[in-house]
């Protein structure tokens, strides 16, 4: 026989657990949704400096004296400026962070591409950065995230010596 007082414990403690599951379960989503954000810097990272280095290898392998930028990011695909074609990347990457191969573009004065930069306007968790990306210090969306290719004063100084 039960007891009048004992009536509903084993609700009361089903209770307790489905709680106690639930802010777990809660604590774990945070958790893994973090990560995954910090695989996104990770490789928009890793895909930035591809598009800059490509960039910069297009830029120092025109042809002449006048260096140029490519006019759009298929040329990095496709160089037909030499008598043998020159591929800088294998495809256009996707945006970790928007699913597209849709980039910002930053122009450089003669109306080239120097650089890109995501089109996510979600604030990174990853403050603090490599040499190479110091200038992300500071920022507060993926967007303010440029990859930019300058070419360095020393090679300037060399092209203007054989001018």
């Amino acid at each position: 026989m039960i007891k009048r007082n004992e009536e509903g414990f084993t609700y009361l403690a089903a209770l307790f657990l489905v709680a106690i599951l639930s802010a777990s379960l809660a604590g774990t989503g945070v958790i893994w949704s973090m990560q995954q954000q910090r695989e996104k810097e990770r490789e928009l990272l890793f895909i930035g400096n591809a598009f800059r280095n490509a960039i910069g290898t297009y830029y120092q392998k025109t042809p002449g004296t006048i260096k140029r930028y490519p006019n759009s990011l298929d040329d990095l695909l496709k160089d037909n400026r030499q008598l043998v074609t020159t591929r800088y990347l294998r495809k256009i990457y996707k945006d970790p962070f928007t699913g597209t191969e849709k980039w910002g573009l930053i122009r450089a004065p003669d109306g080239g591409i120097m650089g890109i930069s995501s089109l996510s306007a979600n604030e990174p968790i990853k403050k603090y950065f490599e040499q190479e990306s110091a200038d992300f210090i500071g920022t507060k969306k993926y967007s303010d995230w440029h990859f930019v290719y300058l070419p360095s004063t020393n090679s300037l100084i060399n092209n203007n010596l054989k001018k």
